[in-house]
């Protein structure tokens, strides 16, 4: 199963759409959105074109496209405009032979992983930043952000495909 995994878009439409037009080209089957969806959350500047009704609009046409899970931006009130669930802290993932804990990471991370076994995937947003390393007994994976990345790191987002976690790059505007 090809996966577009992406994290943190924050209301920002300028970066959804960027993000759309990226899985639009994928040829994924599904995306994958680890949380953090309309609100920007009190300690990041607000993202390019901060617009969480726009994000809606584009987001909502492709209910049958999303899974996602709720991050620590995402609340009741966001349930409420869209139209796929964003209310699940976590799901399980069992695809091309692996498996994979899917969560935003504010939960579930490297220093509090969940219950998982030798082999498994962690699959975070949340830090922003882009990330794949082998911590023993599982792989923590990270696609970083949409929208605000930070540590340098660039506008990205991740292709799962083929048993592969593969870091992808939006363009600059």
């Amino acid at each position: 199963m090809r996966l577009f995994i992406a994290s943190d878009i924050h209301g920002s439409a300028y970066w959804c759409s960027k993000m759309l037009e990226a899985f639009e080209k994928s040829n994924a089957e599904k995306l994958l959105l680890l949380g953090d969806v309309l609100y920007h959350g009190p300690r990041n500047e607000l993202p390019d074109e901060y617009d969480p009704k726009s994000v809606i609009a584009m987001l909502n046409p492709m209910k049958d496209k999303l899974l996602c899970v709720r991050g620590n931006c995402d609340t009741e009130v966001d349930q409420m405009v869209l139209d796929f669930p964003v209310l699940a802290d976590y799901c399980w993932i069992y695809a091309d032979g692996c498996r994979i804990f899917a969560t935003h990471g504010h939960k579930f991370s490297p220093q509090s992983p969940p219950p998982l076994s030798k082999g498994d995937y962690l699959l975070n947003g949340h830090t922003h930043v882009p990330m794949i390393k082998d911590c023993g007994d599982f792989i923590y994976v990270n696609c970083g952000s949409v929208a605000i990345p930070k540590e340098n790191s660039a506008h990205s987002y991740m292709i799962f495909d083929g048993g592969i976690f593969k870091l992808k790059t939006l363009e600059y505007k």
